[in-house]
């Protein structure tokens, strides 16, 4: 009788635990639970600062979001947590949030943000750690971001460049790469189609997407993972902490923004398509920027499993600076999961906090 009492209260609480999942979602949700300043703005986008509760290092930590990703991808879980990492190893922590971005936003391209609001949003973290020197981080889209702008502005101050899952020779990656290869090759030899698809001929309304699409667009670049979480919430909605945990990845997932029309022409365009980083530089309108100009320390790393941007794309940059401090590294995790996943927290937060603390000034 006690057994078969057992049997429905375990049943009763799985159902109830799988209705509040459905229903009341939200109620779930763990992320962004590390408190923060707002201590800069620059037009829609801030700048959120995270005060290590120990500091230990003069130069801050400053982390720059891709595109399309809303902030909880940086404090994900309150035990898991990216910035509260960081901060707790001794430095304080910067995270430039680009804001949600709109339709009305469908002209900004990449110089916008390279060459107007990064370096705005740097000077004032640089006023407000009071500190010459940082360090600057760039997942994806971001790793092209600061590693475009520390080509093209030379700052001195940046002490120490991270550069994680960015496509450097998009031909490389796998065979979404070839396509893009094939795709090139055939607007190269039309005069038409190049002016149209190169040259800006194709409206920026046609190009912007908005952040539905975009979450619909992660889901399909990795259609086994999203099955598999499903799959073993239904197997353990007995598990509280996996309960939380599919309801905040859920949450993340489910709330993307927009990518403005004109950075998609230079995301799509120019980096995948033309491929130009392979070869050290990149035109974007009247600038030329050559990736030779990067001499500071460089940390290069990639997905073990990432499909979107592999590491045979990544690594490529090892050879393309001047840097004389160069390190590259294989990440546990897919595209997303190298931010986020439980062996990326064991095995590369670690190692990464190790490298910076060699490059940082002790207080």
């Amino acid at each position: 009788m006690e057994q078969l009492k057992k049997k429905v209260s375990d049943r009763s609480s799985k159902l109830k635990n799988l209705s509040t999942r459905i229903f009341n979602g939200k109620s779930l949700v763990l992320s962004q639970s590390t408190p923060y300043e707002i201590i800069a703005q620059f037009n829609q986008t801030r700048v959120r600062y995270y005060a290590s509760p120990e500091k230990k290092y003069k130069e801050p930590l400053v982390f720059v979001a891709p595109l399309a990703i809303n902030m909880a991808i940086y404090d994900l879980y309150p035990y898991r947590s990216l910035v509260k990492y960081f901060s707790e190893q001794g430095f304080d922590v910067y995270l430039i949030d680009w804001g949600k971005l709109n339709y009305n936003d469908r002209y900004l391209n990449f110089l916008n943000f390279v060459d107007e609001a990064l370096p705005n949003c740097v000077n004032k973290i640089r006023e407000h750690s009071q500190s010459d020197q940082i360090s600057l981080h760039g997942w994806s889209m971001a790793g092209i971001f600061v590693l475009l702008y520390v080509a093209l502005r030379k700052p001195s101050y940046v002490k120490n460049l991270i550069i994680l899952a960015s496509p450097i020779d998009s031909y490389a990656s796998g065979g979404i790469g070839k396509l893009y290869k094939r795709i090139n090759t055939y607007l190269s030899q039309n005069e038409t189609l190049k002016r149209t698809f190169y040259y800006g001929g194709i409206p920026k309304r046609m190009l912007h997407t908005p952040g539905l699409l975009n979450a619909i667009g992660f889901k399909i670049l990795d259609p086994k993972g999203w099955y598999e979480g499903h799959k073993q919430l239904l197997l353990n909605l007995d598990d509280e902490q996996l309960l939380h945990e599919h309801a905040t990845l859920g949450n993340f997932l489910n709330h993307m923004i927009d990518y403005p029309g004109a950075v998609n022409q230079d995301m799509l365009f120019n980096v995948w398509l033309q491929n130009p980083l392979k070869k050290g530089s990149i035109q974007l309108r009247d600038k030329k920027i050559e990736l030779k100009n990067v001499d500071c320390s460089l940390f290069i790393g990639a997905g073990r499993s990432d499909q979107m941007v592999t590491a045979d794309a990544v690594k490529p940059l090892s050879e393309l600076t001047n840097s004389k401090d160069v390190t590259f590294t294989l990440i546990p995790g897919g595209h997303l999961g190298l931010m986020s996943n439980q062996k990326s927290a064991d095995e590369f937060w670690p190692i990464l906090a190790d490298w910076l603390a060699q490059r940082s000034n002790k207080l």
